[in-house]
Order: C-alpha cells, then structure tokens, then sequence
C-alpha cells in the first residue's frame, strides 16, 4: 500500500494483478487497483476531476483525465472517507502510475489538488 497526504486529504491505494490476455494480437497485463481517500481536514471537501499519468516498462505514456471518480464526484466531510476500485491495461508485466484529484473545499471555496502517489503495478510471475 503507498499512502499520501495532501492539504488534509489522505490517498491511499492498494494493488493488485488480475491476468493477462490477447487484444488485437498483443498480450496485454491487467491490473486494478483500490483507492482510498480520506479527509482529514478540518473542511468539508468535494472530488470534482482526475488525471492519471500511466507508465508501463516499454517507455509508454498514457494520460487520463476526466469528471469525478467511476462517475460519482463524492462529498467528504471531516473524518469521512470514499473507496472506490478500477484498473488499467498495460502492455508489458510492469507499470506505475500517478496523478491528482481536483478538489474544492466548501469552507473556503478554493480549489486545490491532491496529490495520488506513485504505485507501481506487477506481475507477480516476472518478480526477480
């Protein structure tokens, strides 16, 4: 599990491998990971966007971005927290990703980022 703590607000993701199969004739790895984001600011916050930044073992580079997270734009109040899972394609056994969360605090009506740390993502069966 890698954690983070941005501006009061705690990410913390958990991964794992989830198999390998053919698409469009290449072999493709999938992984999924669980997100965990906790507010532990003293303000009530919302999760508006996200932007990934994907990395795999070849040198490929993928962004994403998009509206809230699997759709919903969750509300944390102090204390509260919001989990979500999702996953992603590579096209080699080894990857990272990271990014951010845009976010507005209902207190102050300023935006801000949070900050997701990089996590790696691996096959279990090309570990040394």
């Amino acid at each position: 599990m890698v954690q983070q703590v941005t501006s009061g607000i705690k990410i913390s993701v958990v991964t794992n491998f989830e198999g390998t199969f053919y698409k469009n004739y290449k072999i493709h790895f999938a992984f999924g990971y669980n997100v965990t984001i906790e507010n532990q600011s003293k303000d009530t916050v919302q999760l508006n966007n996200r932007r990934w930044t994907i990395l795999d073992a070849l040198n490929t580079v993928e962004t994403v971005s998009g509206e809230g997270v699997i759709g919903l734009k969750p509300v944390l109040k102090h204390g509260e927290s919001h989990t979500y899972s999702s996953g992603c394609l590579l096209t080699s056994p080894f990857g990272a990703m990271k990014g951010y969360y845009s976010m507005v605090n209902f207190t102050t009506t300023k935006k801000f980022n949070v900050a997701i740390p990089t996590f790696k993502l691996s096959a279990p069966f090309a570990i040394n």
